[in-house]
């Protein structure tokens, strides 16, 4: 039986490359974010996802990540998203543009069978579109999570530079054991900024797999909570690839 450590809302976001305006393909993104909000507890975390999508669920494919903004405060989270025009000097004035959101649904981080899995479900794209092929978000997924620890060494040109490395209070440290990982037990790893994530693709049905059930609501473009909880603003965000899967 899988044991439910923490359950909330979870968010997908893209952010384009530099002066892109149209968005046809991966190679077009900068960066995919995964924002999580656990449900009872007053804190928002965004993830970075490597290689800037999911990691494959059928070929139990690894991708790394790591937690680079942990707040209070929703508005927080939403600035980072938000388009922001710089000055260079060879290039002149260029423009970061606004992060896309690409999904919401439900999620929840369980123990199961020696493992610890991020769970999700989506309520939307209700059908999901190209976007979510590319970025590998799938209807619903369970993907095993394990933390990295940040007094081990690791290989060469990889993992978070030492000056960003997390500081873990005792508690959280001592569930290394000495090991190079452990698993996202407590979720409270997440509460730490430079974390680091492997995910690993497991199942893309949480029922057979978990024996969970998730209960995705059914939402519309007026109650998702990307707007309402998030505080994205429609008006900055083309909402295209939420609501109907197509790349912008």
């Amino acid at each position: 039986m899988a044991r439910t450590l923490e359950e909330g809302d979870i968010f997908f976001c893209y952010r384009p490359r530099v002066d892109v305006d149209q968005v046809r393909g991966l190679a077009d993104v900068q960066r995919f974010f995964v924002i999580l909000k656990p449900g009872g507890k007053p804190v928002f975390r965004r993830v970075v996802v490597g290689r800037k999508r999911l990691p494959g669920i059928e070929e139990h494919e690894r991708t790394w990540g790591f937690v680079d903004l942990v707040t209070d405060k929703a508005e927080e989270i939403e600035d980072e998203l938000d388009p922001v025009a710089y000055e260079t000097r060879t290039r002149g004035r260029r423009v970061r543009p606004p992060a896309r959101p690409a999904g919401e649904g439900v999620y929840a981080i369980v123990s199961h069978d020696g493992h610890t899995h991020l769970a999700y479900a989506l309520e939307l794209p209700e059908h999901p579109g190209p976007v979510q092929v590319e970025l590998n978000i799938n209807p619903e997924a369970s993907l095993i999570a394990t933390v990295r620890n940040p007094e081990a060494p690791a290989p060469p040109r990889t993992g978070m530079p030492a000056s960003r490395r997390p500081d873990y209070p005792p508690a959280l440290r001592e569930k290394f054991a000495g090991r190079r990982f452990a698993d996202l037990d407590p979720p409270d790893f997440l509460d730490h900024p430079g974390t680091e994530l492997v995910l690993i693709g497991a199942s893309p049905d949480v029922g057979r797999e978990l024996g969970l059930s998730l209960h995705p609501r059914r939402e519309t473009e007026r109650s998702a909570d990307i707007f309402t909880t998030l505080g994205m603003e429609r008006t900055s965000h083309p909402v295209e690839p939420l609501l109907t899967g197509e790349w912008t």
